[in-house]
């Protein structure tokens, strides 16, 4: 990586009240290996959100690429080096995948369904929010809410059953031009609130203030307003909710 990768941002996201609180809640239940952990949850969501700030997709290989990136003060705070028996040991790919597993099977559920664990949405609600900048959060209380298709990584099951992706599923999605027909897609459904102005008010940056991911064989109107129900439980104030979908 030629430039350093900065982590202002970032950590200002993950230093946010209730995403810290978050963070520290699920390290707390992550095992105790026979050997210390090099590699914090914190720290490897510190490299996924420096992924996405730079637009790249946070394969584990570019998140260990963007710690590797960080500056040295900053690599040997975050835990990126650390003192192994004397000597500066720089984190390895497999050290990242080995947290990032730990992590994955905490937030999984039990058995898949297609929606997302407790501990998951509330994870992603308290990110998501913490990325509004304060003075933008009370710039406006009304949202416009939609859907979109998101297709699968992996290829649709054969015949005989059975892929990559196990709790992608069939969906229909239909393009927004004159006569177009809707079309199978084999992945989620993925939905979306949006910061608009109050009527009659000033127009405001669109922040995204809420997401949700559920697979296609789940209604995603109810997944969603799961979610705005969280996000009003949290103190945040919604007035005007714009949608051009039946919530039926």
């Amino acid at each position: 990586m030629s430039e350093m990768v900065d982590c202002a941002r970032p950590e200002a996201i993950l230093d946010d009240e209730a995403v810290a609180k978050q963070i520290a809640q699920l390290e707390a239940r992550l095992p105790i290996g026979a050997r210390p952990r090099q590699l914090r949850l914190r720290s490897l969501l510190l490299g996924m959100l420096s992924c996405a700030a730079e637009h790249r997709p946070a394969h584990l290989s570019r998140v260990h690429e963007s710690l590797r990136g960080l500056r040295e003060a900053d690599k040997s705070r975050l835990g990126v080096i650390a003192s192994w028996h004397g000597r500066a040991h720089e984190l390895t790919y497999r050290q990242v995948e080995y947290t990032n597993d730990l992590l994955c099977a905490l937030l999984a559920k039990d058995h898949l369904d297609g929606g997302p664990s407790r501990l998951l949405s509330r994870l992603c609600d308290a990110l998501v929010e913490a990325s509004i900048a304060g003075d933008h959060k009370a710039a406006s209380s009304s949202l416009a809410i939609d859907w979109s298709d998101l297709e699968s990584f992996s290829n649709p099951p054969p015949a005989k059953g059975g892929c990559a992706d196990p709790e992608a599923s069939w969906g229909h999605r239909k393009g927004g031009g004159a006569g177009e027909k809707s079309e199978l897609f084999f992945g989620y459904y993925f939905s979306l609130a949006t910061m608009v102005h109050d009527e009659h008010q000033s127009a405001v940056p669109e922040l995204v203030r809420q997401m949700t991911l559920t697979s296609c064989h789940l209604d995603p109107v109810p997944a969603q307003v799961a979610s705005l129900e969280a996000l009003t439980a949290s103190g945040v104030v919604i007035g005007d909710v714009l949608a051009d979908a039946p919530c039926g």
